[in-house]
Protein backbone atom coordinates (compact mmCIF):
# COMPACT_ATOMS: atom_id res chain seq x y z
CA UNK A 1 0.00 0.00 0.00
CA UNK A 2 1.28 3.66 -1.01
CA UNK A 3 2.05 5.96 1.76
CA UNK A 4 1.53 9.25 1.31
CA UNK A 5 3.44 12.05 3.22
CA UNK A 6 0.96 14.50 5.52
CA UNK A 7 1.58 17.42 3.49
CA UNK A 8 2.46 19.62 6.81
CA UNK A 9 4.47 21.90 4.82
CA UNK A 10 3.13 21.80 1.49
CA UNK A 11 0.71 24.19 -0.67
CA UNK A 12 -2.16 23.69 -2.62
CA UNK A 13 -3.78 25.83 -5.25
CA UNK A 14 -7.49 25.88 -4.79
CA UNK A 15 -9.04 25.75 -8.06
CA UNK A 16 -11.93 27.97 -7.03
CA UNK A 17 -9.77 31.20 -6.53
CA UNK A 18 -6.34 29.59 -7.83
CA UNK A 19 -5.18 31.37 -4.25
CA UNK A 20 -2.07 29.32 -2.47
CA UNK A 21 -3.19 27.64 0.52
CA UNK A 22 -1.59 25.21 3.52
CA UNK A 23 -2.61 21.57 1.92
CA UNK A 24 -3.81 20.65 5.26
CA UNK A 25 -6.78 23.41 4.90
CA UNK A 26 -7.72 21.74 1.67
CA UNK A 27 -10.74 19.79 1.01
CA UNK A 28 -12.15 17.97 -1.67
CA UNK A 29 -15.89 19.50 -2.91
CA UNK A 30 -18.85 17.03 -4.38
CA UNK A 31 -17.70 17.72 -8.27
CA UNK A 32 -13.77 17.37 -7.00
CA UNK A 33 -12.77 20.48 -6.76
CA UNK A 34 -9.76 21.24 -4.42
CA UNK A 35 -10.66 23.93 -2.51
CA UNK A 36 -9.95 26.05 0.67
CA UNK A 37 -12.12 25.00 3.65
CA UNK A 38 -13.34 29.01 3.18
CA UNK A 39 -14.08 28.75 0.60
CA UNK A 40 -15.87 25.23 0.04
CA UNK A 41 -19.55 25.26 -0.99
CA UNK A 42 -21.79 22.13 -0.02
CA UNK A 43 -23.75 20.46 -3.00
CA UNK A 44 -26.85 22.09 -3.86
CA UNK A 45 -29.87 20.24 -2.60
CA UNK A 46 -32.30 20.81 -5.43
CA UNK A 47 -29.50 19.24 -7.80
CA UNK A 48 -30.72 15.83 -5.98
CA UNK A 49 -34.34 16.48 -4.75
CA UNK A 50 -35.93 14.14 -2.00
CA UNK A 51 -38.83 12.12 -3.72
CA UNK A 52 -42.02 13.58 -1.92
CA UNK A 53 -45.21 11.52 -1.26
CA UNK A 54 -48.77 13.49 -2.84
CA UNK A 55 -50.94 14.68 0.04
CA UNK A 56 -52.94 12.56 1.61
CA UNK A 57 -57.08 13.46 0.59
CA UNK A 58 -58.73 10.46 0.64
CA UNK A 59 -60.11 8.78 4.12
CA UNK A 60 -59.37 5.20 4.40
CA UNK A 61 -62.02 4.27 6.30
CA UNK A 62 -65.27 5.74 4.45
CA UNK A 63 -69.09 4.88 4.31
CA UNK A 64 -71.25 6.59 2.21
CA UNK A 65 -73.51 9.46 3.93
CA UNK A 66 -76.99 8.26 5.58
CA UNK A 67 -80.01 9.50 5.31
CA UNK A 68 -81.69 10.94 8.40
CA UNK A 69 -85.45 9.92 9.40
CA UNK A 70 -87.37 12.57 10.35
CA UNK A 71 -87.91 12.74 14.05
CA UNK A 72 -90.70 14.84 16.05
CA UNK A 73 -89.70 18.02 17.82
CA UNK A 74 -90.04 18.36 21.56
CA UNK A 75 -92.13 21.18 22.38
CA UNK A 76 -91.54 23.26 25.56
CA UNK A 77 -94.50 22.39 28.53
CA UNK A 78 -97.49 24.14 27.74
CA UNK A 79 -96.00 25.28 24.37
CA UNK A 80 -99.42 26.41 22.89
CA UNK A 81 -101.21 29.60 23.24
CA UNK A 82 -104.60 30.54 21.94
CA UNK A 83 -104.14 34.04 19.98
CA UNK A 84 -107.48 35.53 20.67
CA UNK A 85 -111.02 35.01 21.93
CA UNK A 86 -112.90 33.02 19.31
CA UNK A 87 -110.09 32.35 16.88
CA UNK A 88 -108.71 28.99 15.97
CA UNK A 89 -105.14 30.39 15.53
CA UNK A 90 -102.44 28.89 18.09
CA UNK A 91 -99.60 30.05 18.28
CA UNK A 92 -96.71 27.26 19.15
CA UNK A 93 -93.56 28.33 21.28
CA UNK A 94 -90.55 25.80 19.66
CA UNK A 95 -86.75 26.95 20.16
CA UNK A 96 -84.82 26.56 17.44
CA UNK A 97 -87.92 24.15 15.95
CA UNK A 98 -86.14 24.36 11.78
CA UNK A 99 -89.23 23.39 10.80
CA UNK A 100 -90.42 24.34 7.57
CA UNK A 101 -92.90 26.91 6.54
CA UNK A 102 -95.96 25.78 4.93
CA UNK A 103 -95.28 22.74 5.26
CA UNK A 104 -97.62 19.93 7.24
CA UNK A 105 -96.56 18.52 10.28
CA UNK A 106 -98.48 16.29 13.12
CA UNK A 107 -98.68 17.14 16.80
CA UNK A 108 -98.97 14.63 19.69
CA UNK A 109 -98.98 14.54 23.07
CA UNK A 110 -96.38 12.35 25.76
CA UNK A 111 -95.42 8.97 24.81
CA UNK A 112 -97.01 6.19 26.19
CA UNK A 113 -95.53 2.51 26.89
CA UNK A 114 -98.22 0.38 26.04
CA UNK A 115 -97.73 -3.64 26.18
CA UNK A 116 -101.42 -5.13 25.75
CA UNK A 117 -100.70 -4.14 21.82
CA UNK A 118 -97.68 -5.59 21.26
CA UNK A 119 -95.71 -3.29 23.16
CA UNK A 120 -96.27 -0.45 20.36
CA UNK A 121 -94.80 2.83 20.93
CA UNK A 122 -98.37 5.09 20.76
CA UNK A 123 -98.93 8.84 21.92
CA UNK A 124 -101.39 10.76 24.06
CA UNK A 125 -103.43 13.70 22.87
CA UNK A 126 -101.87 16.94 24.17
CA UNK A 127 -104.11 18.28 27.17
CA UNK A 128 -107.01 20.68 26.54
CA UNK A 129 -107.01 24.50 27.19
CA UNK A 130 -109.00 27.44 26.76
CA UNK A 131 -111.71 25.47 24.99
CA UNK A 132 -109.09 23.84 22.28
CA UNK A 133 -109.53 20.40 22.66
CA UNK A 134 -105.85 18.31 22.55
CA UNK A 135 -108.12 15.37 20.17
CA UNK A 136 -108.17 18.55 17.63
CA UNK A 137 -104.87 19.30 17.59
CA UNK A 138 -103.18 15.63 17.34
CA UNK A 139 -105.39 15.02 14.06
CA UNK A 140 -104.06 12.66 11.74
CA UNK A 141 -103.82 14.68 9.18
CA UNK A 142 -101.66 16.98 10.80
CA UNK A 143 -102.17 20.83 10.48
CA UNK A 144 -99.58 23.04 7.97
CA UNK A 145 -97.91 25.44 9.91
CA UNK A 146 -96.39 29.05 9.30
CA UNK A 147 -93.22 29.90 10.99
CA UNK A 148 -92.96 32.74 13.47
CA UNK A 149 -95.59 34.61 15.72
CA UNK A 150 -98.86 35.41 14.81
CA UNK A 151 -99.53 39.45 16.61
CA UNK A 152 -101.50 42.03 15.75
CA UNK A 153 -103.75 40.05 12.93
CA UNK A 154 -100.46 39.12 11.21
CA UNK A 155 -97.48 36.84 11.33
CA UNK A 156 -94.61 38.43 12.47
CA UNK A 157 -91.02 37.51 9.97
CA UNK A 158 -88.73 38.62 12.16
CA UNK A 159 -85.54 36.30 12.55
CA UNK A 160 -86.18 35.24 16.02
CA UNK A 161 -89.64 34.89 15.39
CA UNK A 162 -89.48 32.77 12.62
CA UNK A 163 -87.20 30.75 14.28
CA UNK A 164 -88.62 30.20 17.49
CA UNK A 165 -92.05 30.64 17.07
CA UNK A 166 -94.88 29.18 14.73
CA UNK A 167 -98.77 28.68 14.38
CA UNK A 168 -101.19 26.98 12.78
CA UNK A 169 -105.36 27.23 12.70
CA UNK A 170 -106.82 24.51 14.51
CA UNK A 171 -110.05 22.71 13.28
CA UNK A 172 -113.43 23.60 14.30
CA UNK A 173 -112.53 24.54 17.98
CA UNK A 174 -112.17 27.75 18.68
CA UNK A 175 -110.62 30.05 21.85
CA UNK A 176 -112.51 31.15 24.64
CA UNK A 177 -110.83 33.61 26.36
CA UNK A 178 -107.15 33.95 23.91
CA UNK A 179 -103.77 34.25 25.50
CA UNK A 180 -104.39 31.32 27.21
CA UNK A 181 -101.13 28.61 27.41
CA UNK A 182 -101.72 24.79 27.20
CA UNK A 183 -101.14 21.43 25.99
CA UNK A 184 -99.09 20.05 28.85
CA UNK A 185 -96.24 18.01 29.36
CA UNK A 186 -94.58 16.19 26.58
CA UNK A 187 -95.85 16.89 23.27
CA UNK A 188 -94.16 17.12 20.61
CA UNK A 189 -94.05 18.32 16.41
CA UNK A 190 -93.37 16.07 13.70
CA UNK A 191 -94.03 14.41 10.58
CA UNK A 192 -97.08 13.04 9.79
CA UNK A 193 -95.89 9.45 9.23
CA UNK A 194 -92.50 8.30 11.91
CA UNK A 195 -90.00 6.72 10.36
CA UNK A 196 -88.16 3.56 12.42
CA UNK A 197 -87.07 4.38 16.33
CA UNK A 198 -84.27 6.75 16.34
CA UNK A 199 -82.53 7.74 19.39
CA UNK A 200 -83.73 11.45 18.97
CA UNK A 201 -87.17 9.63 19.58
CA UNK A 202 -86.28 7.34 22.32
CA UNK A 203 -84.86 10.12 24.12
CA UNK A 204 -87.94 12.06 23.59
CA UNK A 205 -89.60 9.35 25.86
CA UNK A 206 -87.11 8.62 28.23
CA UNK A 207 -86.83 12.26 29.12
CA UNK A 208 -90.44 12.52 29.72
CA UNK A 209 -90.43 9.63 31.96
CA UNK A 210 -87.90 10.83 34.05
CA UNK A 211 -89.62 14.32 33.86
CA UNK A 212 -92.73 13.13 35.77
CA UNK A 213 -90.33 10.06 37.46
CA UNK A 214 -91.99 7.37 35.41
CA UNK A 215 -90.68 3.55 36.27
CA UNK A 216 -91.91 0.98 33.40
CA UNK A 217 -90.85 -2.19 34.30
CA UNK A 218 -91.55 -4.18 31.05
CA UNK A 219 -88.87 -4.75 27.92
CA UNK A 220 -90.62 -3.08 24.79
CA UNK A 221 -89.83 -4.39 21.54
CA UNK A 222 -89.65 -1.39 19.01
CA UNK A 223 -90.98 -1.88 15.65
CA UNK A 224 -90.90 1.06 13.00
CA UNK A 225 -94.83 0.00 12.47
CA UNK A 226 -95.01 1.19 16.02
CA UNK A 227 -94.20 4.68 15.29
CA UNK A 228 -97.13 5.52 13.09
Amino acid sequence: MSKYATGKYAKAISDRSGLEFPYREMVREWNGSFVHVSEFEPKQPQLEPKPQSADGIALRHVRTARTENDVPYSIPENGFETYSSGSRIINVTAPGHGLTNGTTYRFRGAPLAITAAGGKFQFTNPADFDGITGVNIAKAAGYAITTGLYVNDARNTSDYSVANFFHFTVDTDTATIGGVKGGGVGCSVGPVTLSSWLKKLKNLFVNYLVLNNVHVQTTMKLDKKDYQ
